[in-house]
């Protein structure tokens, strides 16, 4: 994937609390870092948009909608 070269200022107690990880070897260096930091977040911020989402849903009306027509097709279905 190609990549691209961007400036971010960070505080100090934030740098070194990266260049900890990267001494640790847990990133090989700090790109790496920020990337999976800024990867993560964004997949938080979108787990928290769907359950947003799902929130607005009617639970009733939904559960209506899953167990429509399953009294024909129930009966069809093999035991297990």
């Amino acid at each position: 994937m190609p990549t691209a070269r961007i400036a971010v200022t960070v505080d100090r107690e934030l740098l070194a609390r990266l260049d900890r990880l990267v001494r640790e070897r847990r990133f090989a260096n700090r790109s790496q870092a920020v990337q999976a930091a800024i990867r993560d977040q964004l997949e938080r911020l979108d787990q928290n948009r769907l359950a947003r989402e799902c929130a607005k849903l009617d639970r009733v009306a939904e559960q209506q909608l899953a167990d429509e027509g399953l009294g024909v097709d129930a009966a069809q279905w093999p035991e297990y």
